[in-house]
């Protein structure tokens, strides 16, 4: 019994299980250390699965030679995608960096392995409410529609155009800065006026040493005030999540 076996479509599974399973490791919300590495191998496949009938009709097979320098071009192109997405949703997690700078919440940072983020309280808290709410609003399936839609622009194994990916590379880390500032803008805006008031108060009374009330005062504030930037996470979540989309079909 001969059981035929289509080495054209055998490759491209393979070749797009790759760029598959290379953005799945850096793109938000799979790149959380919690999610196992066979996990987003097994979920990298079973996308190059589903796609790969779709992209075996005009597929011609390679050599060996051929066949590992595209395995190489995937693995880049995934890469690049996934760094793409994760420079968009960097936004959030510095809103929350410059709340802690601001606040004074910066002198008690800390590292988590886990999200691999470095930041106090603020930094990690907006990590993973951005990553929660990835979850439960299905901003993931834009993410992963926008990288299945990357093989119309970026063929399999055909390369990269360098000058396109590094224009959407500064301008997913231009955008990061100044969404993070939109973010975390108002609260910073309160907690920069807070500290011009003990600097009048101290100037018309010397004696009350008023930057002694700084930090209890700048914590209240954030506390009270941080409220409302959670209430605004799911929309600003959900445009992330269409901008990242946007992103990565553009790169091609």
């Amino acid at each position: 019994m001969d059981i035929p076996i289509d080495q054209s479509w055998i490759q491209v599974l393979l070749l797009a299980s790759v760029r598959m399973t290379a953005f799945l490791v850096v793109a938000p919300p799979f790149a959380h250390h919690a999610i196992p590495a066979r996990i987003k191998a097994m979920l990298g496949i079973g996308l190059g699965l589903a796609v790969s009938q779709r992209l075996s009709a005009d597929a011609v097979p390679k050599d060996t030679a051929g066949f590992i320098t595209g395995v190489v071009l995937e693995l880049a192109t995934g890469l690049v995608l996934g760094f793409l997405v994760m420079a968009v949703f960097a936004a959030i997690q510095s809103a929350g960096s410059l709340i802690d700078l601001f606040s004074g919440f910066q002198m008690a940072q800390a590292f988590d392995p886990q999200m691999m983020v470095n930041g106090a309280q603020f930094t990690r808290l907006f990590q993973m409410a951005a990553l929660a709410l990835l979850f439960a609003s299905d901003g993931y399936q834009l993410v992963i529609g926008g990288l299945t839609g990357s093989f119309s622009a970026l063929p399999l194994a055909g390369g990269l155009d360098l000058s396109k990916p590094v224009d959407a590379m500064v301008g997913a880390v231009t955008g990061m800065f100044i969404s993070a500032v939109q973010i975390a803008g108002p609260l910073l805006v309160v907690l920069v006026l807070a500290d011009v008031g003990l600097g009048l108060l101290t100037r018309v009374a010397p004696a009350l040493n008023a930057f002694s009330l700084g930090f209890p005062l700048k914590i209240f504030i954030t506390l009270a005030l941080a409220g409302f930037l959670f209430l605004a996470l799911p929309r600003l979540v959900a445009s992330l999540a269409e901008l990242a989309a946007r992103t990565v079909l553009g790169v091609g």
